[in-house]
């Protein structure tokens, strides 16, 4: 059974720090791309950030390139986001996705910023 599992969220305070992780299982995952979207009340699922299957290669979105950092660990399956310099615009549900022959999507965590 593949699943991907997120967690990690919670609130904080703006300029404050999390760190999100996506545990896979039930796949091959260091053949997977993997992705780190993200929700916001009203708004529509937006990218945030890739890894390649090896981790040599990343990419974000302009909104968190600076503040968020990506990375695996494919021993143990998982795909982590950190995020510093949390502001109030970074506030929703994160997904993460596995890409590669099929596609696959975890249930997402809660991210909330606010004082």
């Amino acid at each position: 059974q593949v699943r991907l599992v997120e967690s990690g969220g919670g609130l904080v305070q703006p300029g404050g720090s999390l760190r999100l992780s996506c545990a896979a299982s039930g796949f091959t995952f260091s053949a997977y791309l993997m992705r780190w979207y993200r929700q916001a009340p009203g708004k529509e699922r937006e990218f945030v950030a890739s890894i390649s299957s090896t981790g040599g290669a990343t990419n974000y979105a302009d909104s968190v390139k600076g503040r968020f950092t990506i990375s695996r660990d494919n021993a143990k399956s998982t795909v982590y986001l950190q995020m510093n310099s949390l502001e109030h615009e970074d506030t929703a549900v994160y997904y993460c996705r596995a890409s590669g022959p099929y596609q696959y999507w975890g249930q997402g965590t809660q991210v909330t910023v606010s004082s």
